[in-house]
């Protein structure tokens, strides 16, 4: 058996199907394919398509990110009607508000770091692009791009990328090139000018690096795959844009939020706003001492040890 990504996923496939106790036969029958085809990818013999990698999926039912290994099999339920990993925010904007400007910049940013990467063609740049956007509205309750994200077939699409890329051609702002990558044809594009970094927040900045530090590297049929084990995405149907909301019912390893730290934090502001709890008196007492000259200032430590300064 071959140790490359293509035999990992030969043996994977051939583990589901013998569990299945079906024959390669059966298997090739439902995808579509002759006996030889599928043995071949068994066999890690040739490269598994994106698309074939799905089929196999669906046949097996499991995910994409399975086969590949990123994920350990388990059965995922989804329910949305479940509440969420912690309390939200009374108002929120629920639909993306999109932000062509921004959108252009963070592309600009984007091709200046992975856009020369062999691996990086349109549809890895499609998926770096939904992960940003929705890795930073779980994280800040905040839109970024607010692109749509359409579920299709080999993971999110963003909406107005066309549109908006058409138009960056258009004012030389970025270039296409077609390219030959595995022996397919492979969309680039590529960066003619840089990003204005006044546009973008040092958050905003470290966020996109923090996406590109964990998925830059990945090909598109590894990052297709691991988009398709995100909640957002398996909580919609096909063809229907991608809930941002569905983001806070993430689980590891897409989650970029830490919520059990958020608990722990915020039930020890309360439990400090409990045990010291200042009346009126007191803390109009202590913010006028603060504001006294140096030599005043002793009489804080007087201030704290009166036992009336914390209410019982």
């Amino acid at each position: 058996m071959s140790h490359s990504a293509e035999g990992m996923i030969g043996q994977k496939i051939r583990q589901f199907r013998e569990k299945a106790d079906l024959s390669q036969e059966q298997v090739a029958k439902r995808l579509g394919m002759n006996r030889v085809s599928y043995t071949q990818l068994e066999q890690g013999n040739r490269n598994v398509m994106a698309d074939e990698l799905v089929k196999i999926a669906k046949v097996f039912n499991t995910t994409p990110d399975v086969l590949l290994g990123v994920r350990e099999e388990n059965e995922i339920e989804v329910n949305l009607e479940e509440k969420p990993k912690f309390k939200k925010k009374e108002i929120r904007i629920n639909v993306p508000q999109k932000n062509e400007e921004k959108f252009k910049q963070v592309l600009l940013y984007l091709l200046s770091k992975v856009g020369f990467q062999p691996n990086v063609g349109e549809a890895v740049l499609y998926k770096l692009l939904y992960f940003i956007d929705f890795d930073y509205y779980e994280k800040y309750e905040e839109q970024l791009m607010g692109c749509t994200y359409i579920k299709n077939h080999y993971g999110p699409t963003p909406v107005e990328f066309k549109k908006i890329v058409d138009r960056m051609m258009e004012n030389k702002e970025i270039r296409k090139e077609n390219v030959e990558y595995f022996g397919h044809i492979q969309k680039k594009y590529l960066p003619l000018k840089e990003a204005d970094l006044h546009l973008l927040t040092g958050r905003e900045l470290q966020h996109i690096d923090m996406v590109i530090a964990r998925l830059g590297h990945m090909k598109a049929i590894e990052i297709s795959a691991y988009s398709h084990g995100d909640i957002p995405w398996i909580a919609t149907p096909d063809g229907k844009p991608i809930d941002y909301e569905a983001v806070f019912y993430r689980q590891t390893p897409y989650t970029v939020r830490r919520y059990s730290e958020e608990s722990t934090v915020a039930g020890q502001n309360a439990a400090d706003r409990i045990h010291f709890s200042v009346s009126p008196g007191r803390w109009k007492a202590f913010t006028e001492a603060l504001d006294r000259p140096a030599q005043a200032k002793p009489r804080l430590k007087k201030l704290f040890s009166e036992s009336s300064v914390l209410e019982k």
